[in-house]
């Protein structure tokens, strides 16, 4: 059997990856330069507040020290996760996978969720992580599969009824 090398080093590389949307990941490089010419106020900020003189006693000193701290914070970890992510590409073959939108009927109704990874998760606006229980549930189903869910409210029972590619 012959192995292409290219694909098993690729596969190795992608181990170590998170995989977003494009949205997803344009949405953490805008909020990292948003961040990035924040940084240079609280630079600014911080400059003007050591001026002030005494810094034991100056307030405004400490509050551009922690404005500073968070920016800086944030930072260190947006470039952490976008060092280490990638843009998925979905194939759509019929099954659920990240990246697609899940129609699932439930006892209480329809609800359309996105399955994301945990960075990009935001339940009010439908957007579920891979690793959240229902997400791990419904991955690798097709339509008109049943997933039985323990839920904090008791065991709920999902039918998928649509898969689509979310654009």
């Amino acid at each position: 059997m012959f192995v292409s090398w290219n694909l098993v080093i690729g596969y190795f590389e992608s181990m170590n990856k998170t995989p977003f949307t494009k949205q997803g990941y344009e949405d953490l490089v805008n909020e990292k330069n948003e961040l990035t010419k924040s940084r240079v106020d609280a630079v600014a900020n911080l400059k003007t507040a050591r001026e002030m003189g005494d810094l034991s006693e100056n307030a405004a000193y400490r509050v551009a020290r922690s404005k500073l701290s968070s920016v800086d914070r944030r930072l260190r970890f947006l470039t952490k996760i976008l060092d280490n992510a990638y843009i998925m590409k979905v194939d759509f073959k019929g099954i659920v996978d990240v990246g697609c939108l899940v129609t699932v009927e439930t006892n209480t109704g329809n609800q359309t969720y996105q399955i994301v990874n945990s960075h990009e998760s935001d339940i009010a606006n439908g957007k579920i992580s891979y690793y959240s229980p229902v997400g791990r549930a419904l991955i690798g189903k097709k339509i008109n599969d049943e997933v039985d869910i323990i839920t904090p409210n008791g065991k709920t029972t999902y039918k998928i009824k649509e898969i689509k590619i979310a654009s």
